[in-house]
């Protein structure tokens, strides 16, 4: 049997993963081979590689990274039992600065290669990995087989193929395409399209030039690492709790914008244990279903109101908490709790009645635009209020996300991915709902306030700003080209604010869709109409093509043009995005399961089945694995 793995990021990695515990479990049939293949690093795919520069951190902390489906049990690490990024980079680094520390990129890569060895070590004497470290041009379907044709000209035959390809940059559309046109006219300009900022060539922009920033997310905090750290300057305590940036000279002048003109704010420092799983007391996938109306649901009317009564309680609780009232905090639950049985509670009532009238409640659009209404007579005052944001931002994430009331309850958000997925995924909203209420309202907010950056990320904007090195230009912040030969950067709402660059960097993560993407394999997948792109179809007519790779569910399996799914293949992550919800997700957590590896089981399940000798409970997860 022959099996092919197009892509080794975390996804490609982890489906291995688990087909090496499975087949582990029980004698296997027969000879197996495993082709892991990748155009970059074979084990950690383009964004992971291990050549990358140290300043280009994760944005989660490393006791909760994880490429094992199952903690250290005693024994040598395996596939299904391994250390988490933590405690593998305690063991191999001196100077380890602890479990709630941000790794670098790279050093995260060096894992997933240290995983992929254990894989390999470990594989049953009938099974064989072959690493290919190649292009995959085209896939055909050949007598129940399938032929992969590489860019050298090299094929490969397999009976199973899982596709787990990651990002790509799809073609440029909109403004995009006005200013990547606008620079192609002007040969001493530069547009820099959306990309990991690893592979931009940051490098060629002149030292004292202005350079555009589009986009104030985490893309952004790469860039601007890049452009400072990366040019030799140094940031320095300057002995009062603040950062100082001392330059070296050969930084540009960045420009950077965003709709919300406010960086995107910290992740609060972590008090987390890395297991720790909040426990839902409003909002829940069966409650949320139970109430709402038949057949495909209103994100805005069905679900958001359980999610934002879920987040307010923790936010009033933790309130209480904080002003020394545990026991107030409790009876707050309870009674909240109770009246959810005859529907979505008002949370902001229940709290008044505990002395929490003067607390107004957290508005998700103020949170992620505080500066949506307001007028700036010119950029030295927004700059002013700016500041002001980030250092309030910081106060609350310093103070933690379990004791904090703000960070707390926003964690709430990040913690409710898998209940969210589970009513949006496979057009669980109807058309209108999935595209306006859901990606068009909701899905920009929850990732600005639940996705944030290292804390050191937000004091090192404050020093940037205060020694002139990075301007912000402000809310609603417009990219144009400009009459003069260069690009234009300006707020409508900052008087003053227009500044002219050469270069424009769009420091935003490319939105996957499969009509867009001009890979090879994926054209070449959606010619012969194997890919094909999902259509959320409502009763009434309306219609919403998500761009995502069509799927059935677990495990996984392509729709093609007909109709009719792909049994010997299977799609994994970033591909089906909008298909199902938050497929950039790149690890699990150490200790229970997250979707990500069951994901990734339910496809070891079905790939290995043939050669897998029947035993008893063969499908169940280890018990310190097992699926939460």
């Amino acid at each position: 049997m022959k099996v092919a793995i197009v892509g080794s990021g975390p996804r490609g990695v982890s489906v291995l993963e688990r087909m090496a515990a499975r087949l582990a479990e029980g004698p296997v049939s027969e000879a197996t081979d495993i082709y892991l293949i990748d155009s970059h690093r074979i084990g950690t795919g383009r964004i992971w590689r291990t050549d990358q520069p140290h300043w280009f951190l994760m944005n989660t902390v490393a006791d909760e990274v994880s490429a094992f489906s199952g903690q250290p049990d005693g024994g040598r690490a395996r596939p299904g039992a391994g250390p988490s990024l933590a405690q593998w980079w305690s063991s191999v680094d001196p100077a380890y600065p602890g479990r709630n520390s941000y790794a670098p990129r790279a050093l995260h890569g060096r894992y997933m290669r240290f995983v992929l060895e254990t894989i390999e070590k470990n594989l049953p004497g009938k099974v064989r990995l072959i690493s290919v470290r190649a292009t995959v041009d085209a896939l055909r379907r050949d007598r129940g087989r399938y032929r992969l044709s590489l860019e050298d000209g090299t094929r490969l035959t397999a009976d199973r193929v899982v596709l787990t390809t990651g990002h790509t940059t799809p073609e440029l559309t909109g403004n995009q395409r006005r200013l990547a046109a606008h620079a192609a006219r002007h040969p001493h300009l530069r547009y820099i399209a959306g990309d990991s900022a690893a592979d931009m060539p940051l490098e060629e922009i002149p030292a004292g030039s202005a350079v555009g920033v589009l986009g104030l997310g985490l893309s952004f905090y790469d860039v601007m690492a890049a452009l400072t750290e990366g040019r030799g300057g140094r940031f320095e305590e300057d002995g009062s709790g603040r950062l100082r940036y001392r330059p070296r000279g050969t930084e540009p002048l960045i420009v950077a914008g965003s709709r919300s003109g406010m960086p995107l704010p910290a992740r609060g420092r972590n008090q987390k244990h890395h297991d720790h799983r909040h426990d839902h007391a409003l909002f829940t996938t069966e409650r949320v279903l139970a109430r709402g109306r038949h057949g495909a649901l209103s994100f805005a009317d069905d679900a958001l109101p359980w999610l934002l009564a879920e987040v307010d309680l923790v936010y009033y609780a933790t309130t209480l908490i904080a002003r020394g009232q545990p026991e107030k905090a409790a009876a707050f639950e309870a009674e909240v709790v109770a009246a959810a049985e005859t529907g979505v509670p008002d949370v902001v009532a229940v709290a008044a009645g505990y002395g929490l009238a003067d607390v107004p409640r957290i508005d998700l659009d103020a949170q992620a635009r505080p500066f949506a209404g307001r007028h700036f007579a010119g950029p030295e005052e927004f700059t002013r209020a700016l500041t002001g944001a980030l250092a309030e931002d910081l106060a609350h994430a310093e103070a933690g996300n379990v004791d904090d009331p703000l960070k707390a309850a926003l964690d709430v958000i990040r913690d409710s991915r898998a209940v969210i997925r589970s009513l949006v995924d496979f057009a669980g909203l109807t058309p209108v709902s999935h595209r306006e209420d859901f990606l068009g309202w909701y899905v920009p907010r929850s990732s600005f306030l639940a996705a944030g950056p290292p804390r050191m990320r937000l004091r090192q904007v404050s020093a940037l700003l205060g020694c002139g090195v990075l301007r912000v230009a402000g809310p609603d912040t417009r990219f144009r080209p400009h009459t003069s030969g260069r690009f234009a950067v300006h707020s409508p709402y900052v008087v003053g604010s227009e500044v002219l660059v050469d270069t424009v960097i769009d420091a935003r993560v490319p939105v996957p869709d499969v009509r867009l993407d001009p890979h090879p394999l994926t054209r070449d997948l959606r010619e012969q109409g194997i890919w094909t792109s999902y259509v959320n179809h409502g009763t009434d007519g309306d219609r919403f093509d998500t761009g995502g790779v069509a799927v059935t569910g677990s495990p996984f399996h392509p729709v093609d043009r007909s109709g009719r799914p792909d049994r010997g293949l299977y799609v994994l992550g970033i591909p089906t995005e909008h298909t199902r919800w938050f497929m950039q997700g790149g690890s699990s957590r150490p200790g229970f399961w997250t979707d990500f590896v069951q994901n990734a089981d339910a496809i070891a399940a079905d790939v290995t089945a043939p050669v897998r000798v029947p035993h008893p409970r063969r499908d169940e997860a280890p018990l310190a694995a097992r699926p939460a």
